[in-house]
């Protein structure tokens, strides 16, 4: 028997059904609201009944805050400011790092709201939060008479002002947990006591339109748990807490897994280096879990998280945190790289690879290259690299006629030599039109898939002084992937946006995206390598 279950086979791209439940910590009366920092990478979580605030890292578990105003849901904003849900006051407040406290929201028409329980930031700064009862009630908070007849979910303007309640005062009984999709179309709210989760359109100005049930029976007869808090992944799953741990629904609202828990959970976050690693605030413990995915790009990630390239060091890397429309997941944009450090390689973009009439048309290739845009994509990075002073490295697949010294120990290269095919001076060993090396650009050739092997590739680089490799070029999943795995291997910092690579068909450039490429490289676009260098 696996530790967790799949409803569906899609379950374990998400999660290693072995992966195993670890206890960080124990002895708390009822955990809650886990938010993890991107920069200095540590996970705050509240005991409500407690009234404490707990802080985790790999140094182990320390108050930070008592009493706590009994805190439940808390995330950061775009400035890395942390917002806080206080059930014993009744308010949703900002915590400045320097100490400074600020009230965002305590009333609605003149009266106090219940008790605010989780919140959420929308990339233009508008924060959501819903605002059950449960705050005035025993324990989870200080007991007093509501002065609202209904529990909403309510709207700050990105520039602040008066809480704007956004759905029918009487739709839910207790709202709970939310999240937005990762286009930010639609937000998720769900409801403790009517067990499911509802899901909005977003419309312009920020309001909500028509909703629908997403989920429902979310409930078990032999098992505790309820409908609490809630995350959507990279790849728009809704992971919410219910009977047994958590339970995972695909984007269309289908149950596809549950993630076992040994005690009833009260909110989830992702964290952890690389934000592979799923945080549990569960009744008495706090418990972390390793995933295959990582969570939708929310803007504190995008302030805090995204790669850096800090003096002496290397791009860090925040994986999954967006979803391209080809499903390719992709680092969060806003990271900074230094162009002094940088190169690029345009890679196999030659007729013969990716142009009709060319000797693999018919593996679907040129198709597939139009469908990315790959070469105008690698085009006008090119140019901007060249703007900034990035030297641009074109390697070309080049054999003599009848591919002397090319050994046939692959389908591969007996396929190229069966075609014919990258013959120097013919038609489809040219580049393709719009990648020409241009004055000041460098010509590497090569023989093989990797453009590192018995290549001057290498040299180049050393003689250049650039440790961080943007690769772009033709196959994804041939040499753009060997390219990435052993200039990681080299110790370079190797950078792939993908929308300038392509190869035969769109799966196969999906699955090295999103597999093989995550551990060895940066996955990013690009519009957000072209921002980087400023």
């Amino acid at each position: 028997m696996t530790t967790h279950v799949a409803v569906r086979p899609a379950f374990e791209d998400l999660i290693d059904l072995w992966a195993p439940v670890r206890q960080l910590g124990t002895g708390f009366q009822f955990t809650e609201g886990p938010i993890w920092h991107p920069k200095e990478e540590f996970l705050l979580f509240s005991d409500m009944p407690g009234d404490v605030r707990r802080r985790w890292d790999r140094t182990g578990i320390r108050e930070v805050m008592r009493p706590a105003n009994k805190c439940n849901g808390m995330t950061y904003d775009g400035d890395l400011n942390l917002i806080v849900c206080e059930h014993a006051t009744s308010t949703l407040v900002r915590e400045r790092p320097d100490g400074r406290r600020e009230v965002l929201a305590s009333h609605v028409d003149g009266r106090e709201l219940n008790s605010p329980n989780d919140v959420v930031v929308k990339s233009d700064g508008a924060i959501y939060f819903s605002d059950p009862w449960y705050g005035r009630m025993p324990v989870y908070g200080v007991e007093r008479p509501r002065q609202l007849g209904f529990q909403g979910v309510y709207r700050i303007a990105p520039g602040g002002g008066p809480p704007h309640l956004l759905v029918d005062r009487y739709l839910f009984e207790q709202p709970n947990g939310l999240c937005f999709s990762p286009d930010e179309k639609w937000l998720y709210v769900n409801d403790t006591v009517q067990q499911l989760i509802r899901a909005f359109e977003v419309l312009p100005n920020g309001t909500l339109g028509a909703g629908h049930v997403f989920a429902s029976g979310i409930a078990s007869p032999s098992e505790p748990g309820v409908p609490d808090g809630m995350k959507c992944d990279a790849r728009g799953n809704i992971w919410v807490c219910g009977p047994g741990g958590v339970w995972v629904y695909a984007p269309g609202g289908d149950l596809i897994g549950k993630v076992r828990v040994p005690e009833l959970v009260g909110n989830l976050t992702w964290g952890g280096p690389d934000f592979r690693t799923l945080f549990l605030t569960a009744t008495h413990s706090l418990y972390a879990v390793e995933t295959r995915v990582g969570p939708r790009a929310e803007p504190y990630l995008v302030a805090g998280g995204a790669p850096r390239a800090a003096a002496g060091g290397a791009p860090k890397t925040v994986a999954a945190a967006s979803v391209g429309r080809n499903g390719a997941l992709k680092c969060a944009p806003g990271y900074v790289l230094d162009a002094s450090r940088c190169a690029l390689i345009v890679q196999d973009m030659q007729n013969d690879v990716v142009m009709e009439g060319g000797a693999f048309a018919s593996s679907g290739s040129p198709a597939h290259c139009r469908e990315q845009n790959a070469i105008a994509n690698a085009a006008r990075l090119a140019a901007a690299a060249r703007g900034k002073g990035v030297p641009v490295i074109h390697v070309w697949f080049i054999v003599e006629p009848g591919c002397p010294g090319v050994t046939m120990n692959a389908p591969l290269f007996e396929g190229l030599a069966d075609a014919k095919a990258m013959v120097r001076g013919t038609w489809g060993a040219a580049p393709v039109p719009g990648l020409e090396a241009v004055a000041g650009d460098h010509v590497v050739e090569k023989q093989r898939m990797s453009a590192w092997e018995g290549s001057r590739l290498e040299t180049v680089l050393k003689a250049l002084g650039r440790d961080i490799v943007v690769v772009t070029g033709a196959w994804t999943n041939m040499s753009i992937e060997h390219t990435a795995r052993t200039g990681a291997d080299k110790g370079y910092y190797m950078m792939v946006p993908e929308d300038a690579c392509s190869t035969m068909t769109a799966e196969w450039h999906t699955a090295s995206v999103n597999y093989a490429l995550q551990n060895v490289a940066v996955v990013t676009d690009v519009d957000a390598v072209v921002a980087s260098w400023g």
